[in-house]
């Protein structure tokens, strides 16, 4: 299963969201422009994790989105079940053999157990502090 562009800009924006609040609303046009995303598609996008709970809108001037918990609290998973759904690698089938049952129990529900284990441990926090961390080590050098 491949991770839809819903799924990433979702988490894109959410990171840069996170990065550049400083403690103030974000403004959806600045999050689009900074990360070269259609604010229309950002619109729907922060509509679904609204509901979901990972964000709120803040009306008025000054207004924008803010995150609804502290981003140590939002994990991958979290933000990629509202814009995904439930991850999993294959569909289910009811009609399954023993064969298909083997290989899914061995394979398939292996590779979900761990990516959803990974989703779940890895917090939007963390994104962000990585994230800043390499816009440090990209400091422009300029020599005279």
């Amino acid at each position: 299963m491949k991770i839809s562009t819903k799924g990433r800009y979702g988490l894109r924006a959410l990171v840069d969201m996170a990065a550049n609040a400083n403690g103030e609303p974000v403004s959806l046009v600045q999050t689009a422009s900074r990360q070269n995303l259609s604010l229309n598609y950002l619109e729907q996008v922060f509509g679904t994790l609204r509901k979901a709970g990972i964000v709120a809108s803040v009306k008025g001037a000054g207004g924008g989105y803010r995150l609804a918990r502290d981003a140590s609290e939002i994990t991958v998973k979290e933000i990629l079940e509202a814009l995904e759904g439930e991850f999993s690698i294959v569909n289910r089938t009811p009609d399954e053999d023993e064969v298909e049952a083997t290989i899914r129990e061995l394979v398939w529900d292996e590779i979900d157990r761990r990516v959803n284990e990974l989703f779940q441990e890895r917090t939007l926090a963390r994104l962000v502090d990585e994230y800043r961390e390499k816009q440090e080590q990209f400091v422009p050098m300029y020599y005279l």
